[in-house]
């Protein structure tokens, strides 16, 4: 068990030193004398923007496609989720039974969004769904037989790859483009943009030879884009000093399950080349997360798979606080309050039935990591974590209730989610923590995935962005499993338009 201050910290040490000095800002007419390369079509960033836009840009007819990537390896941020997307009108959930649309998908996000999502961006995003789902099948992604309801969605439609992470659509991906012909390099830090006297976005200055945290390695070189510039750089969760400038509550103390690399390179530099800010205060902290771990770890996948049919209960009270499948700002915004009395966090536990538990790999992983316990009885439980005795017992009791009657009437929890499993010993225990996981804000875009400048609300021609880096999209509250088709569906996009232009 860790104490306050240790959970408090998990995930976030190396972070402290992730702020990255400010970038220049690009100047107009600032094209230089001598070219390193040139490129048809420029890439920052291998993530799901980034790769699902170099498939599509070879799709469309592009020659010559090449992509920058920063870290020692691909993928970003992307390779760190459990490899989940949500589809609307799939074979595989007709074959479910699951009855659902891409118009129940937006209305979904929107209520999530509380009133300043992009009803906009979010039906186009929703509307490539299954252009997208199928898409990532022809590049070789294999999907589960099982589909995962996530907080805030009253259809059940986030469908999973069998890795369970998001490297069974990256690494598909990546092979993929490379066949396609997409070139492909790492350690290779976009540092400005080039910007010819109109102000056209005409190429990019990139550290060739960049190592993370060694800010003055490599060399710089000038690369010239023929037909533009897609930025698909993704968040700045790993950012500490940028993010606490727009959330200040969100300090080095709170973790992170971001890759170390999410510090906003490509935000910055948009900014400073006069770009439009959007939401940049809406972080989103995922109430899936463990204190017991680092970084995303392996209670995330655990819990996803168990809440629809557990119960997460406060530690003072014996009883449930929460629709344990609420959005994730509601859940997280609750699980925060879980106190002591000294007002030191007091995680929730997340109490799951093994005999259901177990049919997700991920239990496995929880029990051999210390990320979750597994116990015979509710007195086992109580006396661990010293939780009155009584209450709880009186609220599985509830619960199981709930299941027989097809109806939660202390939080109105979807009971379809849960299939009528009931809540029988023994049981498998987690503790609950959100971690900072998501940046809702960025930069703004149209349905083109065209930057929009701050000064005149039109696009800065020859500049496209996608996923994460952007903002506006999913309003105060992105639902879980809707990034990963939105970046794919902003990185076509910004393909497809760059191709026409």
């Amino acid at each position: 068990m860790h104490n306050r201050r240790s959970f408090m910290k998990l995930g976030a040490g190396m972070a402290a030193g992730a702020m990255m000095p400010m970038v220049a800002s690009a100047k107009c007419g600032d094209e230089p004398t001598q070219w390193d390369s040139e490129h048809e079509v420029i890439i920052i960033g291998s993530g799901f923007a980034g790769l699902a836009a170099a498939v599509e840009a070879m799709r469309k007819g592009a020659k010559d496609v090449v992509v920058f990537e920063k870290m020692g390896v691909y993928g970003g941020n992307s390779t760190l989720n459990a490899g989940q997307a949500c589809f609307a009108g799939t074979e595989l959930q007709k074959k479910l039974g699951i009855k659902d649309s891409a118009e129940l998908m937006v209305k979904d996000q929107l209520k999530s969004g509380r009133g300043i999502a992009s009803e906009t961006l979010l039906r186009h995003s929703a509307e490539l769904g299954p252009y997208i789902y199928q898409m990532t099948k022809d590049c070789g992604c294999v999907y589960r037989d099982h589909i995962i309801t996530t907080g805030g969605t009253s259809a059940t439609r986030s469908h999973q790859v069998v890795e369970r992470s998001g490297s069974g659509f990256i690494r598909p991906m990546l092979d993929t483009a490379r066949k396609m012909g997409v070139k492909t390099h790492i350690r290779h830090k976009f540092e400005h943009l080039i910007r010819d006297a109109k102000g056209r976005v005409i190429g990019i200055k990139v550290r060739k030879g960049y190592h993370f945290g060694h800010e003055d390695s490599g060399e710089v070189i000038s690369v010239k884009a023929n037909r533009g510039v897609i930025i698909a750089t993704g968040g700045f969760g790993y950012n500490i000093n940028f993010r606490m400038a727009q959330d200040p509550t969100l300090t080095s103390e709170v973790g992170c399950t971001n890759a170390k690399g999410a510090t906003g390179d490509g935000l910055i530099e948009m900014l400073a080349a006069g770009a439009t800010p959007v939401h940049l205060a809406h972080i989103q902290s995922g109430p899936w997360a463990s204190p017991d771990e680092g970084g995303f770890g392996y209670g995330a996948g655990f819990s996803l798979y168990n809440f629809p049919h557990s119960i997460a209960i406060d530690r003072n009270t014996g009883q449930r606080f929460m629709n344990e499948i609420a959005d994730r700002k509601t859940r997280a915004d609750l699980e925060l309050q879980r106190r002591d009395q000294d007002g030191n966090p007091n995680p929730a536990l997340l109490i799951a039935p093994k005999h259901e538990a177990k049919k997700d790999p991920s239990m496995h992983n929880v029990l051999k990591y210390n990320v979750a316990w597994e116990f015979d009885s509710v007195e086992a439980i109580a006396k661990h974590f010293n939780v009155p005795l009584a209450p709880l017992k009186q609220q599985i009791a509830d619960w199981n209730g709930f299941v027989e009657n097809g109806e939660d009437t202390q939080f109105g929890k979807r009971m379809d989610a849960g299939r009528g499993i009931k809540l029988t010993a023994p049981f498998i225990v987690q503790r609950l923590w959100p971690k900072v996981h998501y940046c809702q804000g960025g930069i703004q875009i149209n349905t083109k995935a065209e930057v929009l400048a701050a000064k005149t609300g039109k696009p800065i021609p020859g500049l496209y962005a996608a996923g994460e880096v952007t903002g506006g999209i999913h309003g105060v509250s992105r639902l879980g499993g809707c990034s990963t088709p939105e970046c794919m569906a902003f990185g076509v996009t910004a393909a497809r338009s760059i191709m026409e232009a």
